[in-house]
Formats: C-alpha cells, sequence, structure tokens
C-alpha cells in the first residue's frame, strides 16, 4: 500500500526511464548491508516455499523477475530480497551498447502497459559477469539472457550468442536466448526455422562443451500457433530445456489509451495487461506441441495470483514479471504468493 499510495506517485512524476535509474540506484544501496536489506524485506516478509523443478532445476516457488529490469546484473541480491525464486539478468551482449536514442520507456498507466524500445542497452557480457562473480550465498537461482549486438549481422548472430554465453556461463544458472526482441532491426529474422536451427544447435554445442546448462529460448507473443509450435519442437530437438512465452508484442491492442498517444509514442513493444491473455494462450499452444518435454516459462501481464494460477493451468511450470512489478512495486511477490501458498 505504501508504494501505490505515495512511492509509485512520486515515481511516475519522473520519466519513465528516469524512474528506473533511480530505482535502481536504491536498489543497490540498500542491497548492500544489512540494514538496507531489512527496509527491503519488510515489503514482503516471509514468503511460502512451495518448490517447483523446472529445466533440472529447483525454484523455491514460481515467480521470478524477467529479464529486463535487471540488464547489468547490478541488483540481484535486492530482488532476491524481495522474495523472487529466480532473476534473469540482461540481456546482455557480448560488447557494450548505448541502445536506442532517448526516449525509449513509456507508461500507460490506463492500462498498466509499458512501451519500450530500449535496443538492448547493456554495458556487456564481460562486465556483468564481474559482478557476477562476487555472488552471495543468499542469491538463488539466476538466469542469464543473451543476446546479439545491433551491428552484428544475422548471418554471424550465432558469433555473439557464444560470445555473451562463454562471459557468463561459470556465474549463471541457466541462459534464455532472445531472438524475440522487436527492438534490435533484424532480430526476429532469427525465428525463421533454417536460422533459428542453426543457431539453437550451435548455442546448445558451445553450451554442452563449456559443461551443460540448462537452455531456454524466448518466443515472441506476434507469432501464429504453427510458428509457435515449430519453434518448441525445434528447441526441443535442439537439447534445450524451456521455452520462455512470451517478449513484448508489435501490437497495439489497448483499451484506454488513445490512438494519439500511441502515435506519438512510435515503435517498441507493448507489455503489461495488454498481454496477459495472449502470452497465456501460446502457453497453450508450446504445451500442446511439446507436452512434458520442454519446461515452460510465462511472462506477459502477470499482475495478481489468479494470473499466475492462469498462467500455470495453461501449462507453464514458471512465471516471471516486469511490468507488474512496475504497477504493483516491491511487495508484489507477497501479493502473487496465495498462487502456491498451501496449494
Amino acid at each position: 500500500m505504501l508504494y501505490t499510495s505515495l512511492l509509485r506517485p512520486l515515481l511516475f512524476r519522473l520519466s519513465a526511464e528516469r524512474a528506473h535509474n533511480l530505482t535502481m540506484v536504491q536498489m543497490r544501496l540498500l542491497q548492500t548491508n544489512a540494514l538496507g536489506r531489512g527496509v527491503l524485506k519488510s515489503f514482503v516478509g516471509q514468503v511460502a516455499q512451495s518448490p517447483v523443478q523446472a529445466m533440472g532445476l529447483t525454484f523455491d516457488h514460481p515467480v521470478g523477475l524477467a529479464a529486463g529490469l535487471d540488464k547489468n546484473a547490478e541488483a540481484i541480491e535486492g530482488f532476491f530480497t524481495l522474495g523472487f525464486s529466480h532473476v534473469e539478468i540482461g540481456t546482455l551482449t557480448p560488447r557494450p551498447q548505448p541502445g536506442n536514442p532517448m526516449p525509449r520507456l513509456f507508461r500507460l498507466p490506463a492500462d498498466q502497459a509499458i512501451i519500450n524500445r530500449m535496443g538492448f542497452n547493456n554495458r556487456g557480457a564481460e562486465n556483468a559477469a564481474l559482478r557476477l562473480s562476487q555472488r552471495s550465498h543468499r542469491w538463488k537461482i539466476v538466469g542469464g539472457n543473451i543476446g546479439k549486438n545491433k551491428d552484428t549481422p544475422n548471418e554471424r548472430a550465432h558469433e555473439d550468442y557464444v560470445r555473451a554465453m562463454q562471459a557468463l556461463h561459470p556465474y549463471v544458472d541457466y541462459f534464455t536466448v532472445n531472438i524475440s526482441s522487436p527492438n534490435t532491426p533484424g532480430l526476429r529474422d532469427l525465428q525463421h526455422e533454417a536460422a533459428l536451427k542453426s543457431l539453437l544447435n550451435t548455442v546448445a554445442a558451445e553450451n554442452k562443451r563449456l559443461g551443460a546448462k540448462p537452455l531456454a529460448v524466448k518466443v515472441a507473443p506476434d507469432l501464429t500457433k504453427e510458428e509457435v509450435q515449430n519453434m518448441a519442437r525445434l528447441a526441443a530437438e535442439a537439447g534445450f530445456h524451456g521455452i520462455i512465452a512470451t517478449n513484448t508484442t508489435i501490437g497495439r491492442t489497448v483499451s484506454h489509451t488513445s490512438q494519439e498517444r500511441l502515435a506519438a509514442i512510435g515503435a517498441g513493444g507493448l507489455s503489461g495487461r495488454p498481454l496477459t491473455q495472449k502470452s497465456t494462450e501460446v502457453i497453450t499452444w508450446i504445451k500442446e506441441a511439446v507436452h512434458e518435454e520442454l519446461s515452460i516459462i510465462g511472462v506477459g501481464g502477470v499482475f495478481t495470483a489468479q494470473d499466475v494460477m492462469d498462467k500455470r493451468n495453461a501449462g507453464a511450470d514458471l512465471v516471471q514479471v516486469y511490468t507488474g512489478f512496475v504497477y504493483q512495486g516491491p511487495g508484489m511477490v507477497k501479493q502473487l504468493e496465495p498462487a502456491w501458498k498451501n496449494a
């Protein structure tokens, strides 16, 4: 209540990216000592455990933090203190890059949504690896979301994924191959069958060489059922362990934000409440195609305990939150707890 009544209105007076950066500064400061972690812990208290087996790993409960909030692995300790069972960092590219020009992050409060065209802004996989190497015993499961640099042509994309994987491999518990962001030109072309099969096989081979860790691939919500199911089958055939459904959408199906406002914002991926139903539908498609061959992580429009249950009932083993966290605040995991407590 403190967040929604007091802190959120203050943050929402700032631009979306400035508010995000300020939040990350606060998280970095609070996570560094017991007193600060105590402040974070006060938002959630003790979160009930209900272990989930997925991708060969054991998660304390189903809810984790999606990639995008902690791009550079700066506040992992803080997010675990807020009760998440896993934190996915990134998207990280092998070389640092600034991302797209600002402004590039926009709130749609009436629709509980966000549009972003960040463009994989990050300080590079090796930079993140330095912080990951200081891993605390308090950390739980950390995922590494990897992508290609904007100026790397698609025919050499596999080299970027391999380089990012090599930098992070000693420090993360699983990898997510991001080929579905709409904000890197040409990236979604890697979802086409021939390119996808080659990329997944290359990544899987390098992962095996380094010492096999679970692999997941993140898919777009803008594909047909046939395309989604084909991707899922190819991932299973390549030896992947999970699939994340879904990334942001290029669609603009919203209920309350004006078309004028959407036109003024322009390009970018839409996330949040408008994606709830679509991402759940994609989960059902994947489950129908691969059954138990792959673990499924549901992402998109998770705001309530019912949303968690709906995605799990559709076939997801785990769920992740991003936009919901922006709107619900640091007590969100506790608010979602009824979805698994005493289940």
